[in-house]
């Protein structure tokens, strides 16, 4: 293989990437051009199509990127099984990778929730398997406005303090059903 053209060619992708990442912190996506990327990249078009096949393309390898960084993250324990429920990793990614979160977040993919893993089977034994997809929903669904309120906010509070949230309202859930179970 042409060393020189691969260097070549992840360093434009690079620029492209970067470009419409910041084009996106203003306009929506459907108002950006490849004209626009380029441009500002200082790239052809030709360059743009050699790794992209339109704008959503160039959104989706965006997005299939941080969700692989984010796998990357639980790896280890994806490979053998286990859930440390240690969210303080994500919330040090999302801290040093801001930008990438709010596009996430802004191109719409977090109904997906690939960002967030959830451990059904520990969810069923810890809900006796009843309602168990609604309880699953209700996590997902809340940490992903947690982050995307930290996100607004400029994240502010620390990765610590973002992790000390979830793990009470974990708390406060297993206090509310230990209570309920003794009425």
């Amino acid at each position: 293989m042409n060393t020189p053209n691969n260097k070549r060619k992840k360093e434009s992708r690079e620029r492209i990437e970067k470009v419409f990442i910041e084009l996106l912190q203003t306009k929506e996506v459907n108002k950006i051009s490849v004209s626009d990327i380029c441009k500002k990249a200082g790239l052809n078009r030709t360059t743009f199509y050699a790794n992209y096949t339109d704008i959503y393309g160039l959104a989706d390898a965006i997005r299939d990127k941080l969700e692989n960084d984010v796998s990357d993250l639980y790896k280890e324990e994806i490979t053998q099984g286990f859930n440390s429920n240690d969210y303080l990793k994500l919330f040090r990614h999302i801290k040093e990778n801001q930008i990438f979160y709010r596009t996430y977040f802004k191109l719409g993919y977090d109904n997906n929730y690939k960002i967030i893993r959830y451990d059904s089977s520990l969810a069923r034994e810890h809900f006796q398997n009843k309602l168990v997809e609604y309880h699953m929903e209700f996590f997902k669904a809340g940490i992903t406005q947690i982050i995307k309120l930290w996100l607004k906010n400029g994240c502010k509070e620390s990765p610590e303090d973002m992790f000390e949230i979830i793990k009470s309202e974990y708390r406060g859930r297993e206090q509310f059903f230990a209570a309920k179970n003794t009425e």
